[in-house]
């Protein structure tokens, strides 16, 4: 494919990501990407490192001084949603003033490599997370980690009525028992994960089963967790951590988080990342910040702050929440998961959309 072919066709899978994913658990995903809109200052400096953030100033604007604070290198954001800052940066090319992309999705991660906007990053960084979730290429790593579980009703079920495998929730006997949220971007990552895992075929099949079943639809994965303690559905697929806002107010919650016990793609492990631009002419400082966000303090923060899974080791998660060694995470290449083209088209071809 020429080199215009491939920018217009990235320009498209991401502008739709961004479309789709604005709303990337949307409802309360403390931190991360819910704003559609670009809000922070602009960042033109030529002295400042230039950050392009998918995640929000509320979440990662206290690291970032912090950041500051013990190199003395200023640093100037431009927020937005994760897919919208990784399209702006292709659509700005060289010119763009990017140092450091840090999104809060592979998927967009992988589309910016895949363009080649991103730099090869030291060996010692990478090695600090362990592969499978930094890229293939070492072009980008992974600065915390989110797991798709199924969140269930501890009064209705025990953690054996569960089904070993996602697939196993087209069976019949879970009609009208499913809550699922299909317009949300986690769960649509989850698709395209299935999709390089499963196959085309395999993915249609589970997705049209799922259908079969009437599951009970929902806008984002908060309100799956709120459903499924209520009783009003007894099972849902959603990211690990939401549960776990609610245990934090609630110890006796009446919920809880089901991990597969195989590497399922049920279990997909996505992550936060960040990335030097090809572009930058400060990558010597762009690639400490990269370093900074693999520390034990920031690892430490976001263990905290949302209870996402630190990726370094000898960082311990939230109390509760599962380590990277206690997950069995499926063997899937994250920066394949950007064509989410394919997946809306699939999402809408059964009636998901």
């Amino acid at each position: 494919m020429r080199p215009w072919k491939l920018l217009v066709a990235l320009l498209a899978a991401v502008s739709l990501l961004a479309a789709a994913c604005g709303d990337d658990d949307g409802d309360d995903d403390a931190g991360t990407d819910t704003s559609s809109e670009t809000t922070a200052e602009d960042a033109s400096s030529t002295d400042a490192l230039t950050v392009y953030s998918g995640r929000s100033e509320e979440l990662v604007g206290p690291l970032l001084e912090q950041f500051t604070e013990e190199t003395g290198i200023e640093v100037e954001v431009r927020y937005g949603d994760t897919a919208e800052m990784a399209s702006l940066i292709l659509t700005e090319g060289d010119n763009s003033p990017a140092d450091v992309y840090y999104g809060q999705d592979a998927g967009a991660l992988g589309a910016l490599s895949n363009a080649g906007r991103l730099v090869e990053l030291d060996d010692a960084i990478l090695d600090l997370v362990p592969e499978g979730l930094r890229s293939a290429d070492g072009t980008w790593v992974g600065t915390s980690g989110r797991s798709r579980v199924v969140v269930y009703n501890t009064d209705e079920l025990a953690e054996e009525d569960l089904p070993d495998s996602i697939l196993e929730y087209t069976d019949p006997e879970w009609s009208g028992r499913i809550g699922w949220a299909p317009t949300n971007g986690s769960f649509q990552a989850f698709v395209t994960a299935l999709r390089v895992a499963e196959g085309e075929d395999a993915a249609r099949e589970w997705l049209e089963g799922i259908v079969a079943n009437d599951p009970v639809t929902f806008d984002g994965n908060s309100a799956i967790v709120e459903a499924v303690a209520n009783g009003e559905v007894e099972v849902g697929f959603v990211n690990h951590y939401y549960l776990y806002r609610y245990l934090a107010e609630d110890a006796d919650y009446p919920a809880a988080n089901y991990l597969f016990p195989s590497d399922d793609p049920g279990g997909l492990v996505n992550v936060a990342g960040a990335g030097v631009l090809d572009t930058s002419d400060q990558q010597d400082e762009a690639t400490q910040l990269v370093e900074f966000l693999l520390s034990e303090e920031a690892q430490r923060y976001f263990a905290d702050e949302t209870y996402e899974i630190p990726l370094v080791e000898g960082v311990e998660p939230a109390e509760g929440v599962p380590s990277v060694s206690e997950i069995n995470i499926p063997d899937i290449d994250l920066g394949r998961i950007d064509d989410l083209e394919g997946t809306l088209a699939l999402l809408t071809d059964v009636g998901a959309l």
